[in-house]
């Protein structure tokens, strides 16, 4: 990647506020949502999937932190169900997990019978200095190479960091299934943005990526994440995010990590995003369909950046996506 393409990819995050084949007949094994909210929704707050590397701004020591999901399910006897994990935006500078627009989304598929986990990160807000521990060498020779200013190194560091935290939080989640009745079979992953970008390269890289590349003496909290569980992705659920990050994987590493086997993929997108382009999603779309998978692209007319409550004929993004997944999931609803 020439050094402009590069300082190109950082400045869309550092402005953003942040063929049509049948899915096979569903098995027994098949979790039972509902179509409208029937459950009374059960939240925990703050549960610690992992811990990470980070730095004080004071100091340039760094010192382990708890890396912190939020839970809401059913509350209903059901050990079947579907797990929804959603990824914040927040161009990879800050963000939360208690994101209204989130909240919402959360609620609305937790009283229809899903688990969904909404997963805090860090962020560049946790990076200040030294960066061993945080991301792979190669990782941080490139970013030097490149990078013109601080904190797009900084950038660059947080989108590998959140990349590996996303990464444990699903691992815990699948540690876990059996204690919140998830059945690890029918995994969506979505977000917002930074969110959706790290969605879409944690469907697409191999789940070793972003984990294998750091040694565990550089990084002893490696230990906490989870390492030698396994999980597979059936759907991905984007809302104006990118490719950027595995642009990036791609020139750090030299591999491309597309292939047949990805999840399937939603994307919502304004037409008139001025921060993340309209012509990300259709490059999406472009990849997906060279590859033979299944996706769904819904360009969202005259909206921008943020566009949680557009509507495409009547349906609202909640909808839309509740639609896709049902649909191409064969979840069995009622």
């Amino acid at each position: 990647m020439h050094k402009t393409t590069y300082l190109f990819i950082l400045a869309i995050v550092l402005f953003t506020a942040c063929n049509d084949d049948e899915t096979a007949a569903p098995d027994n094994g098949t979790p039972t949502v509902t179509a409208a909210a029937t459950y009374t929704v059960l939240t925990e707050s703050d549960i610690t999937y992992a811990n990470g590397l980070a730095h004080d701004s004071n100091s340039p020591e760094v010192y382990e932190i708890p890396l912190l999901l939020d839970l809401y399910y059913p509350d209903n006897d059901s050990e079947n169900r579907p797990l929804y994990m959603f990824i914040h935006g927040g161009g990879f500078q800050g963000g939360t997990k208690t994101k209204p627009e989130i909240i919402n989304t959360a609620n609305y598929f937790a009283s229809r019978g899903w688990v969904v986990a909404s997963i805090d990160y860090r962020t560049v807000s946790d990076l200040h200095a030294d960066f061993t521990g945080i991301a792979p060498q190669e990782w941080i020779d490139f970013t030097l190479d490149n990078a013109e200013t601080p904190n797009d190194a900084r950038t660059s560091m947080a989108m590998y960091a959140a990349q590996r935290d996303a990464k444990a939080a699903l691992r815990w989640l699948v540690a876990n299934a059996e204690n919140y009745g998830i059945n690890p079979d029918f995994i969506t992953v979505g977000g917002a943005s930074a969110g959706a970008i790290t969605t879409i390269a944690l469907g697409i890289s191999d789940p070793t990526d972003f984990k294998d590349e750091i040694p565990a003496a550089d990084d002893p909290t490696l230990a906490t994440t989870n390492p030698d569980v396994t999980y597979t992705v059936r759907s991905l659920v984007g809302y104006w995010g990118s490719n950027v990050k595995l642009d990036l994987f791609e020139s750090v590493y030299g591999t491309n990590p597309y292939d047949a086997n990805d999840p399937e993929l939603f994307i919502a997108h304004g037409t008139e995003d001025p921060t993340v382009l309209i012509s990300e999603a259709f490059e999406l779309e472009t990849l997906y369909d060279s590859l033979g998978i299944y996706n769904e692209v819904y360009p969202l007319t005259g909206e921008g950046h943020g566009a949680w409550e557009a509507t495409v004929n009547g349906k609202s993004l909640q909808e839309l996506s509740f639609d896709f997944l049902t649909g191409r999931q064969g979840l069995i609803v009622e």
